[in-house]
């Protein structure tokens, strides 16, 4: 009996150590990108700042050849604070235009400074008009029409994503 008492005891220690370990914890939310439920891309902080004003924004990044042509096109809706953001690689000269887009759109051309270039204001949906920018881009980033003025951005405004 004396030594049943102490492989009980040691039993007991063990199966209390094995229920309280603990299984390693999930990888906290931000190291995981956030994908958005329309269109599945990835979607990123964005700031624009000037004269002491600063917005943030979430928006999705179209980076392929194929999610920079579909871009938000088809779209019935956007979120206050939600854009698409084009990366160009290379850096140059940028067009969009509005082709089966059917929100209005402020089309803000980013140059390689990180700096607002030009912006397209409410650009008209659905037109096949080109839009350029005013020299090189870095990116594009396409808002809800109207949104850069009611912010109060324009031309000189720096953008970091």
């Amino acid at each position: 009996m004396r030594w049943t008492l102490p492989i009980f005891m040691a039993a007991l220690v063990a199966g209390a150590a094995a229920c309280s370990a603990r299984a390693p914890a999930p990888a906290p939310a931000a190291a995981v990108a956030a994908r958005h439920a329309v269109s599945g891309l990835d979607v990123v902080p964005l700031t624009i700042s000037q004269n002491g004003k600063v917005h943030r924004f979430r928006v999705e990044v179209a980076r392929t050849p194929e999610q920079q042509e579909k871009g938000l096109m088809f779209r019935t809706a956007m979120g206050p604070d939600e854009g698409m953001i084009f990366p160009s690689d290379p850096v140059g000269e940028r067009s969009f235009w509005m082709k089966n887009t059917v929100i209005p759109l402020d089309i803000v051309f980013i140059g390689p400074d990180h700096m607002i270039s030009n912006i397209a204001a409410n650009a008209v949906p659905y037109s096949e008009t080109p839009i350029p920018s005013d020299g090189p881009a870095i990116a594009v980033l396409e808002l809800n029409g109207g949104r850069a003025a009611q912010l109060g951005f324009t031309r000189g405004a720096r953008v970091t994503w």
